[in-house]
């Protein structure tokens, strides 16, 4: 059952977009692909390598990464490292550790998959993506493909006003699609964006058969819009359109659309009502 808070549009895009937290499923997506795409393949390389690699890994990350002693490190009594004892003991520190550790760790791990081409890179891109993190690894580094105003400019498009019903039912039902995780439909995502856009010129111009093209010329006249401004609306009337546009080309099954696309389009819409909004009720 959905709550208050997400069906107002409050909490549903932030926690789908992880910005500034984990949740259980990402963070052990995350430590399943650590197993899967790094120690398994350090527990299967070659005899003849893997013991002298696994060294290498351990003293790397005890000394480099954890900053800790070099006689404390997991040993067995001849003085050779115990790779296990440091796998359980990245185990442990993982799930105790705040979430940007885990991005801190994710770095470490793909900076030394440059040397053992494990592709863990592009695994971890996967988990990340797959459960809507807000960062990705490029040239091994974490970057944020996801910004704090992006994710604000959606929820303040969601307004609490019965005046804006009509908008915010496509909004929330855009992000509903956007969000869910399990079998997200970005291809409706987009729709009920677009949708939004229009219920609103339709408020705004009091025409039911209004496009955004039309409401545009109404909205010239009223308020002042830079030239700048209008040539970008004017190109996102472009994909709201019924021929040739993005609509018309969402009903063909073999256009893909990824999650780029959508988070593009709901952020693009959210950011052009907001803005509608403020000119109409000034």
């Amino acid at each position: 059952m959905m709550k208050f808070s997400q069906r107002i549009g409050k909490t549903l895009i932030r926690s789908a977009i992880q910005i500034e937290s984990m949740d259980i499923a990402l963070e052990n997506r995350i430590w399943n692909t650590i197993l899967g795409n790094f120690i398994k393949k350090l527990r299967q390389l070659d005899q003849f390598d893997r013991s002298e690699i696994q060294r290498q890994f351990c003293t790397v990350m005890w000394i480099e990464f954890f900053g800790k002693r070099l006689d404390e490190i997991p040993s067995y009594d001849n003085g050779h490292i115990y790779f296990e004892g440091v796998v359980d003991f990245i185990k442990e520190w993982y799930f105790e550790s705040e979430w940007y550790e885990k991005y801190d760790l994710l770095e470490a791990l793909s900076k030394l998959d440059i040397a053992l081409n494990f592709g863990f890179t592009e695994g971890c891109n996967f988990a990340l993506k797959k459960e809507m993190s807000g960062y990705r690894l490029v040239d091994s580094n974490i970057a944020q493909i996801t910004s704090e105003e992006e994710i604000i400019e959606i929820e303040e498009a969601v307004s609490n006003s019965s005046k804006w019903d009509s908008v915010n039912t496509h909004l929330k039902t855009a992000i509903a699609y956007f969000a869910n995780r399990e079998n997200p439909d970005f291809r409706n995502s987009i729709k009920e964006a677009i949708s939004a856009v229009e219920s609103l010129c339709i408020i705004i111009t009091g025409d039911p058969n209004t496009t955004l093209g039309k409401a545009l010329v109404i909205i010239e006249k009223k308020f002042k819009i830079h030239n700048a401004l209008k040539s970008a609306f004017s190109s996102l009337y472009g994909y709201t359109s019924d021929s040739g546009g993005i609509r018309h080309s969402l009903l063909e099954d073999d256009i893909n659309v990824t999650m780029e696309d959508a988070k593009f389009m709901l952020v693009s819409c959210s950011a052009f009502i907001n803005y509608l909004k403020i000119k109409v009720e000034k």
